[in-house]
């Protein structure tokens, strides 16, 4: 048996959805958001990100980090975005645990 629609999570959007926002409301979101360059995802975060993992390839947990995370939450535009001491690497399961925690909500709940 199909489970109801739910309004979308959107406040003051009356579409009925399976789950999270309409097609319309995450277009919007999406859009707010920016790409990945735009937040400062660029080159040369990729180099950072590349000479961190390089210098510090395990997660806390002991399996290989693949991501690396700020630890202020600001992303690479923030002012210590390429800092050293701001960086900590960490496996996927471990950085999405993190962001959750450190972000309730989502990004677009900001």
């Amino acid at each position: 048996m199909a489970r109801a629609k739910k309004v979308c999570s959107t406040s003051g959007c009356p579409a009925l959805v399976d789950t999270g926002r309409c097609d319309s409301c995450n277009g919007k979101a999406e859009a707010k958001r920016g790409s990945a360059a735009q937040r400062g995802y660029d080159a040369r975060w990729r180099r950072t990100r590349a000479a961190h993992l390089g210098r510090h390839p395990l997660c806390p947990c002991g399996s290989i980090a693949t991501d690396v995370d700020h630890i202020d939450g600001l992303g690479p535009k923030g002012p210590r975005g390429h800092d050293p001491s701001n960086l900590r690497s960490l496996c996927h399961s471990c950085h999405s645990q993190r962001t959750g925690r450190d972000q309730p909500g989502g990004w677009a709940a900001r």
